[in-house]
């Protein structure tokens, strides 16, 4: 079912000689109501300003204009999609607003200001996409510039972002994540669905930030959890030692002879809250 006026994508595509590069991380999405699947996933659209990462053909930028989206702000790497992508910003004129440049370079904050209410919408390149997150889930400004993210990643990293103490896939990433929002894997995106299609299966995650989350000090507590997550399999006694050991665990009120994979969050912030305040 057509979302636009605008010809199929696939054709698009073709007609520009486009191909997917590795070396970027790029997987198109031809299905438009698959795209139309994911720009819903954060929420109504209509008068929201969206961060796009990577739109490359311009399928997922499609997809969120014809959502209704106020303004579609899309950073883009690759040369070769902008002529696709001024082709859209043409039907929906005022409304698509692209930069080409790297989005591991570009102040998300300055381009957001002034427009309120923005969401981050983003089928991520895969090489870019954990970094890109760990970067917006440590602005330091909190509430931060955006509402909402909805996010696609490898279905292995969105199982990282979402996990809970006990899981197999719980680290510093979950612990991040549930610092500071509320994480939640939305739907799962077979391989098939893009070209070329990856080896892995992708999950869209979508986070809400936490009005007030725990005052800590994120130095801190990235130290504290590389510390306990890079030795996970030994005691907390052990893997902290060289934060303090026995002794921070006894300020926190923590068993020594736990492991890092069931702490909590909010354990995992005391700690962090210990170790910046050293009993005096």
């Amino acid at each position: 079912m057509a979302i636009d006026a605008l010809p199929p994508l696939r054709e698009v595509v073709d007609r520009h000689g486009l191909f997917a590069k590795k070396a970027l991380g790029q997987n198109f999405l031809f299905d438009l109501n698959l795209t139309s699947k994911i720009a819903r996933a954060a929420g109504p659209l209509d008068g929201v300003t969206v961060i796009e990462v990577g739109p490359g053909p311009g399928g997922l930028t499609r997809a969120l204009l014809a959502q209704g989206t106020k303004q579609v702000l899309a950073i883009e790497r690759d040369e070769r999609c902008l002529a696709i992508l001024q082709e859209v910003a043409e039907h929906y004129p005022g409304r698509l607003q692209v930069t080409e440049g790297d989005a591991l370079l570009s102040d998300f904050a300055a381009l957001a200001a002034g427009k309120d209410p923005v969401r981050i919408i983003a089928n991520l390149p895969y090489n870019i996409g954990t970094e890109l997150l760990v970067r917006w889930l440590t602005v330091p400004v909190w509430p931060p510039f955006f509402q909402s993210m909805a996010l696609m990643f490898q279905r292995e990293v969105a199982e990282r972002i979402v996990a809970k103490p006990g899981d197999d896939a719980y680290g510093r990433l979950a612990v991040l994540a549930g610092w500071r929002t509320e994480a939640r894997i939305a739907f799962d995106v077979p391989p098939q669905a893009f070209t070329p299609p990856p080896k892995v299966t992708s999950s869209v995650v979508t986070l809400q930030p936490r009005p007030s989350p725990a005052a800590v000090e994120l130095r801190m507590l990235e130290r504290v959890t590389q510390a306990a997550f890079g030795q996970r399999r030994k005691m907390l006694r052990q893997s902290l030692k060289a934060l303090g050991g026995e002794t921070l665990l006894a300020r926190a009120a923590i068993d020594p002879t736990r492991r890092a994979e069931t702490l909590d969050v909010a354990e995992f912030i005391r700690l962090a809250n210990c170790l910046g305040h050293p009993a005096g």
